[in-house]
Order: structure tokens, then C-alpha cells, then sequence
């Protein structure tokens, strides 16, 4: 049986279709079945991030619909023969996704798929609510910018209330993954600290993934930056999805917030 896993936030631009594809893909490249499913309608971008939009020919409103079935809709990854895309539409309306048949899709897909990864689109809209209403677990990414904790509490709210499992009287695990983290800012007070998003949200940390190049490079090519284990941001991932599987996993990447103290405190910047 599948483990449904949704990536979802309250705000926009946090990095929730990076965090998909970089999920989806380190899963993959330790052996694990995946499937990604684009939840954003009307604009779809994992299909990008994950470089298969030239390869789109049924979307998910069309399985739902029956317009097509879920062998032809899914897209196999180029480097993964483990990682499957099925993207979202970019030309039918939101109200076409619906309950039923966002059920009917996941439960065609749990014998097949050791791991499905829902990619929420922001905010709490129908299709935020549907990506995350069947999940077994959730991935709440944020920026350390107060806008974008303030909203990711009002998701923490929601996956607490509005999920099948809230409804059955049960608390799905819910894992934290703060990304876009610059040391250098939090110390001249531009950025919240680490301490700071985990007090205010209360969500066990899966991650922090620093700001990098190499994500947005990443993203221009079409490759999920987990697969640049050079970066800092890929390795970052990769300590993320390991965490995700329940591995103990040291934190990098936060001691640059120390160095950066450090060489102030010497004269240095």
C-alpha cells in the first residue's frame, strides 16, 4: 500500500514544486516506487520543475473524467525508471476536480506506488483541500518570512480538521521543512531563525534547505535539484527524504548561521 504524502503551504513561492520533485526523486533514487500528482489546475508547473512538459498528453482532470486511463496519463521520469509524473490541466477548471475522483485515482494507484507525493497548490482552496484530504502524512514547507509562517499555521489548522483522517478522530504525522534559509539575514535580523518558525509552528523539523543557485538552475533545466549532490540545496533534500523514511540524520547547513556570528565578532562580515 502507498504512502500519501502532500506538500502544501499556505503561501505561494515557498518551494512546494521543488520540495515535490526533490522528494519524489530522492525516494526514487533509494529504490522506492513513486508517484508525483500535480494538484495546482489551471496552472500545472510540476511538469517543469521535473522536465516532462513536452511529454504531457492526458492530465489528471482527464483520468478523473474518464477521458483517459491512468497508465496513459502517467509520465515515466527520464532518469528514474521509479518516478512517475501525473500532471495537472492547464485548461480545465478547478471544479472539476472532485472528491470522488481524486479517490478513485489514489486507490487505483496504492498497490502500484510504494510513495504518492500530492503537490499542493497555495493557499486553501478546493484543490489545496482535496491534495491534502486523503494523506497519510504532510510536508508543510515555509520560508522563515513571518507572511509565509503565519499562513503555514493556518495549514497546520486545516490538516488537523479537514483530512479523512481528522474526520475518523485520527492526527495524520506532520513534518516541517523550512527552506530559502540564509544565515547571513537571520543574523542582521531580516530573517526569522530556525528557533523562531519552530516555536511558533510546533510541527516536527524534516529539513532546512538553504537559499541556493543551484535550485533555481536546477528548476530551468528540469531536473529536481536532490540529483546536484554537489549543492548544498541537493544535499539538504537528500537529508530530508532520508529523515522522511525515519532515518536520524545529522542537520547541516544551519552552522553557517554560527560562522557568520563568529566572523562578525571578529570584524569580518
Amino acid at each position: 500500500m502507498a504512502t500519501v504524502i502532500v506538500i502544501t503551504s499556505g503561501k505561494g513561492g515557498v518551494g512546494k514544486t521543488t520540495t515535490c520533485a526533490s522528494i519524489g526523486a530522492g525516494l526514487a533514487l533509494q529504490g522506492h516506487k513513486t508517484a508525483l500528482i500535480d494538484f495546482d489546475v489551471g496552472l500545472r508547473n510540476l511538469d517543469l520543475v521535473m522536465g516532462c512538459e513536452r511529454r504531457v498528453v492526458y492530465d489528471l482532470i482527464n483520468v478523473i473524467q474518464g477521458e483517459a486511463s491512468l497508465q496513459q496519463a502517467l509520465i515515466r521520469d527520464k532518469r528514474s525508471d521509479n518516478l512517475f509524473v501525473l500532471p495537472a490541466s492547464q485548461t480545465r477548471d478547478k471544479e472539476a476536480l472532485t472528491l470522488e475522483g481524486v479517490e478513485q485515482v489514489l486507490s487505483e494507484m496504492q498497490d502500484e506506488f510504494d510513495f504518492i507525493i500530492c503537490d499542493s497548490p497555495a493557499g486553501i482552496e478546493r484543490g489545496a483541500q482535496l491534495a491534502m484530504y486523503f494523506a497519510d502524512a504532510a510536508v508543510i514547507v515555509t520560508n522563515p518570512e513571518v507572511s509565509s509562517v503565519r499562513d503555514s499555521d493556518r495549514i497546520i489548522g486545516l490538516l488537523q480538521a479537514r483530512t479523512r483522517a481528522a474526520e475518523e478522530g485520527r492526527k495524520i504525522p506532520e513534518h516541517l521543512l523550512v527552506t530559502r534559509y540564509d544565515p547571513r539575514r537571520v543574523d542582521i535580523g531580516e530573517m526569522l531563525s530556525l528557533e523562531d518558525v519552530q516555536d511558533i509552528l510546533a510541527v516536527p523539523l524534516l529539513g532546512l534547505i538553504p537559499e541556493s543557485e543551484a535550485v533555481l538552475k536546477a528548476s530551468n533545466q528540469g531536473v529536481p535539484v536532490v540529483h546536484d549532490d554537489q549543492s548544498d540545496a541537493g544535499q539538504a533534500y537528500m537529508d530530508a527524504v532520508r529523515r522522511l523514511k525515519g532515518e536520524e540524520v545529522p542537520l547541516r547547513f544551519k552552522e553557517m548561521e554560527k560562522r557568520g556570528f563568529l566572523s562578525r565578532m571578529f570584524g569580518g562580515r
